[in-house]
């Protein structure tokens, strides 16, 4: 599974209707609104082949009415909590 997440800006008017429609797509498993930066919206994006990217991002996703723009970020690897917390342990008991 390749996950991607998605900066998009959105038209500052049409942020809640954007969002609903991308949460829509297939492909799109998670829209979350964020506060600060350049960005309106971070899409998670989690597709089987880095072709079916090109599908979602930007033949459908930026499509959207209202969004100006996107930059994706394909992960490479995932982290679990246990991973996480072992990685920045200090080895403090």
């Amino acid at each position: 599974m390749i996950t991607a997440f998605v900066m998009i800006q959105v038209d500052a008017g049409l942020i809640p209707e954007a969002a609903q429609q991308i949460s829509e797509l297939e492909g799109v498993a998670e829209v979350y609104s964020i506060a600060g930066g350049d960005w309106d919206l971070i899409g998670v994006v989690r597709v089987r082949r880095h072709e079916d990217l090109a599908d979602v991002i930007p033949n459908r996703l930026s499509k959207v009415p209202g969004v100006v723009g996107t930059t994706t970020h394909i992960a490479f690897r995932a982290f679990s909590q246990h991973d996480l917390e072992a990685a920045f342990s200090l080895g403090l008991e």
